[in-house]
């Protein structure tokens, strides 16, 4: 029997929605407001179907939780969903757990509802992580860190025992690369690390704040996204991005995930390596 209580539903932003785009300038189009309204509509629609399937994972990932174990709690939107699911059954029900984070965001989502945290000091292992990807792979293949947090999620995923990806549908593909590389890199290595990905078939861009400034990630690196490339055999190209001196990390996470939970519109997929 699960030991977990059931949870209420928690109030969750979801996805940042993006704004109806505009109408053309001087098209003199009657009811073209109306369009826009019904664009509108259908985007917001959209991102609530996509916030609700992740929850549905989310959920499904909160059952593998057994009272006295040691969590990772992943980065990005789905893993927040399941941090705040988590948190409602530490702080309300009572649950004991203790918990490593991959981020500095998710460590603060969690000790806002009461989370216990630990370090590597203290528990060398992990029990369970929990965490999302940007793209999921056959055989569970990932490219993960859009959202800045790559090398601390490797950290975490590689001292656990349980791997757990949670993700919508939408993040199935047959190769990877259609989503953008992620690379950390220390800063003075950059130009040198960005011209040795152009000659294995990327293109490479310093990721930015939206405020312009140069995103610097948890550990005071930098990030190239890197673009245009295919990945027929992750393998291959990961061990090639190991040699190059100067990357801190790359965000490809191969033969590390154990399960995937992928929800859809009317169910939640497991999927093994």
């Amino acid at each position: 029997m699960n030991p977990l209580k059931s949870s209420s539903r928690v109030e969750l932003n979801g996805d940042a929605r993006p704004d109806a785009p505009p109408s053309e300038a001087g098209d003199g189009r009657a009811g073209s407001g109306l369009d826009e309204a019904t664009t509108s509509m259908a985007i917001h629609a959209q991102s609530d179907t996509h916030a609700d399937m992740k929850m549905h994972a989310a959920q499904r990932a909160l059952a593998l939780v057994e009272p006295g174990m040691t969590l990772g709690l992943g980065s990005g939107t789905t893993a927040t969903y399941w941090i705040k699911l988590l948190g409602e059954q530490v702080r309300d029900h009572g649950l004991q757990i203790r918990a490593i984070a991959s981020s500095k965001d998710s460590e603060l989502l969690g000790r806002s509802y009461g989370i216990p945290f630990v370090n590597f000091e203290e528990y060398r292992r992990i029990d369970l992580t929990v965490d999302g990807a940007d793209e999921i792979a056959p055989h569970l293949a990932l490219i993960k860190g859009g959202g800045g947090k790559l090398l601390r999620e490797k950290i975490v995923a590689s001292a656990s025992k349980t791997f757990v990806i949670v993700a919508d549908e939408s993040k199935q593909v047959e190769k990877l690369g259609h989503f953008p590389l992620p690379v950390e890199v220390i800063p003075m290595a950059a130009p040198l690390v960005s011209d040795s990905l152009q000659k294995l078939g990327f293109t490479p861009t310093v990721r930015f704040n939206q405020d312009g400034t140069r995103y610097i990630t948890d550990e005071g690196n930098l990030i190239l996204d890197c673009s245009g490339l295919l990945i027929d055999n992750p393998e291959e190209i990961a061990a090639k991005i190991d040699s190059i001196v100067g990357v801190v990390e790359h965000g490809l996470f191969l033969g590390m995930a154990d399960l995937a939970l992928i929800a859809g519109a009317e169910r939640v997929t497991e999927r093994t390596s």
